[in-house]
């Protein structure tokens, strides 16, 4: 049997469908035999044996056609059931109905009754062969060595769909269900036996059991993850429905599957357009992505791509996510005849970063370089301070000593009127590149400031994610918390676009319509997986919510501008606002003063002078009217 797997498993899907039509054309001959010794009631007809032979030819043409036409030779043996049977039943009724169109083509005496009988008698040898193959298959595969042998915990509507849909797995042998209902316990479903619950420790080790799957969505969480425990105790892995067909082999079922869109808790409907006059800006150019191997930065790099420059130069001081990221971009830029350059260190090391600029002939900057969980920055403000500000200060330098084109940094909302230590450092770097914008007459500087990105690291989407995968409880850090959103794809493209058309000075922000509150999304998020939100209306349910109270930087409403009166660009999405800046003297002065209490290690005093400077700008500014 071994020897025969290689055949099967290399056979086309024409071939497959070409060996189901012979068969079909194969069982006229037996179809029309077993008719007339129904209707002669002999086992050797005679003269009706004769006048049938003049039939065989032009039949078996017939059969091949209805086959085809009927779908019979499409359907795939591992799900023969249902529908299937219905297209053999189809497939019968033509011919029947073909050979009496053809009897009487041929002017033979053969009685209506005789070609129903005929479609009968094809109906029943149809499914007997295709029964006898599935039954030669099995043993095959069962013959050949097994992947995971897997136990479905459910026999109702879920698990059965489940069973049939897994047989078309190659790495997967379902070996029959568990089930609690009684009435079904001891029986044979989908051809597969149906257990006591009660028994997986035995049957688990007889049948050599690796997962079992929980295929039980009317039960409540509690009852799935009271079950989930005590097979697990048993030394058996348990898996439920949606973690296993993301898991299992994309030959099988999950190809068949659509995750559920990130974009889903935006609340409004994702802004993507493709590049237009921008274009011209990264095409045939060296772009250097600072942090490219972060969720920004990898975005941004993948987007560029599809403008066709010469050269991408990805910088990321973490190794992994440098690797990960070329890996990726290698297939894409080998398609477009782009050259990828993976570049491993810190945009703070100055003599470092300007050989890279010197080295490769940088055309345009997309820094997404920053350290930006608020939590972490906070507990470690040194740190987010000499990355966040002084190397946003070493790219601005390297960028104008080395000429180039283009600078744009991407912000975040929580520069706004900051709170934390990372939202005063991306302020500053703000101010950096304000202050540079109007000083320089070579490089167009601009920044690119939106909201919360969806699914990013650290990002809550995944972090309720986790939590709710866990059992909960999820953790909300207050009822009334607002946060705008944002997919990755939509951030770097408004990257893109903005930096495209920026002539220098500009704060761009996208119009990411109307806050999001963040226990609505918390709510969602329990739904959609299946479960209930535990409260005091509802005592029974799978998932509580815990409020945590804000953690320390963290505002209860994000904004996106400090100053009133956006003004449109000629993208109706995204908004542009000239803020006021610090003159070169203060920009040096406060550096100076931060450069001090960083290298002295004074935690406190570098934040209080961080503070201090960007307190000031939270005046409003006088918008300008776009001409543009």
């Amino acid at each position: 049997m071994n020897s025969v797997l290689p055949v099967v498993t290399a056979l086309t899907r024409g071939q497959k469908r070409a060996i189901l039509t012979i068969v079909d054309v194969l069982l006229v001959m037996p179809a029309l035999y077993l008719s007339l010794v129904l209707q002669a009631n002999s086992v050797l007809p005679g003269k009706m044996l004769a006048e049938v032979l003049w039939l065989l030819p032009p039949l078996a043409v017939a059969a091949a056609a209805v086959s085809a036409l009927s779908g019979a030779a499409h359907v795939r043996l591992g799900s023969f059931e249902g529908a299937a049977v219905g297209k053999s039943a189809t497939l019968s009724i033509g011919i029947g109905c073909a050979s009496a169109v053809l009897a009487g083509v041929l002017q033979l005496n053969l009685a209506l009754g005789f070609h129903f009988i005929f479609a009968l008698s094809f109906f029943l040898l149809n499914v007997i062969s295709r029964l006898a193959m599935i039954a030669v298959l099995v043993r095959i595969y069962n013959a050949a060595p097994s992947g995971r042998r897997i136990a479905i915990y459910g026999a109702g509507k879920t698990g059965s769909q489940l069973a049939v849909a897994l047989r078309q797995d190659r790495d997967v042998t379902v070996v029959g269900f568990f089930d609690d209902d009684m009435s079904l316990q001891g029986m044979s479903h989908t051809g597969l036996p149906v257990w006591r619950g009660q028994d997986t420790t035995r049957i688990c080790a007889a049948f050599r059991v690796d997962e079992v799957l929980l295929a039980v969505p009317s039960a409540s969480y509690t009852r799935r993850n009271a079950i989930a425990q005590r097979i697990e105790k048993e030394g058996v892995e348990v898996k439920s429905l949606p973690t296993f067909m993301q898991l299992i082999d994309s030959r099988g079922v999950a190809d068949k599957l659509v995750s559920f869109p990130t974009s889903a808790w935006l609340g409004r409907e994702q802004h993507m357009r493709a590049l237009a006059a921008e274009a011209a800006e990264y095409s045939s150019r060296t772009i250097l992505v600072s942090g490219g191997g972060g969720s920004i930065g990898s975005e941004l790099c993948r987007q560029v791509l599809a403008y066709r420059p010469d050269r991408l130069i990805v910088l990321d001081n973490c190794e992994f996510s440098l690797f990960r990221i070329e890996r990726e971009l290698l297939a894409m830029a080998e398609v477009i005849g782009a050259e990828i350059v993976p570049v491993l260190g810190s945009i703070t090391d100055q003599g470092f970063v300007a050989s890279v600029f010197e080295r490769f002939s940088v055309d345009v900057v997309l820094h997404a370089a920053a350290y930006k969980h608020v939590t972490l920055v906070e507990q470690n403000p040194l740190a987010g301070i000499h990355n966040n500000v002084f190397g946003t200060k070493v790219l601005i330098k390297a960028a104008v000593d080395a000429g180039v084109r283009r600078f744009v940094q991407v912000s975040t909302d929580k520069a706004v009127r900051p709170a934390s230590v990372m939202g005063a450092t991306k302020r500053f770097a703000e101010l950096l590149i304000l202050d540079q914008a109007a000083r320089s007459s070579e490089t167009v500087f601009s920044i690119v400031r939106f909201g919360n990105v969806l699914g990013s690291s650290g990002s809550v989407v995944p972090i309720f994610r986790e939590q709710i995968a866990s059992g909960g409880p999820v953790m909300l850090t207050d009822e009334n918390v607002t946060r705008y959103f944002m997919t990755v794809q939509e951030a770097a493209q408004l990257v893109l676009r903005a930096g495209g058309f920026a002539r220098g000075g500009e704060v761009f922000v996208l119009d990411m319509g109307e806050p999001v509150l963040v226990s609505d999304l918390a709510r969602q998020m329990i739904e959609s997986a299946g479960c209930t939100v535990r409260d005091q209306a509802n005592p029974e349910g799978d998932i509580e919510i815990h409020v945590t109270g804000l953690r320390p930087g963290e505002k209860m409403h994000e904004e996106l501008v400090i100053s009133e009166g956006d003004i449109i660009t000629r993208d109706e999405k995204i908004f542009r606002v000239r803020e006021d800046a610090l003159s070169e003297i203060e920009i040096a002065a406060a550096m100076k003063t931060l450069r001090q209490h960083v290298d002295a290690g004074e935690a406190d005093a570098a934040v209080s002078a961080l503070m201090q400077v960007v307190s000031d700008q939270n005046k409003p500014a006088t918008t300008q009217s776009e001409t543009g």
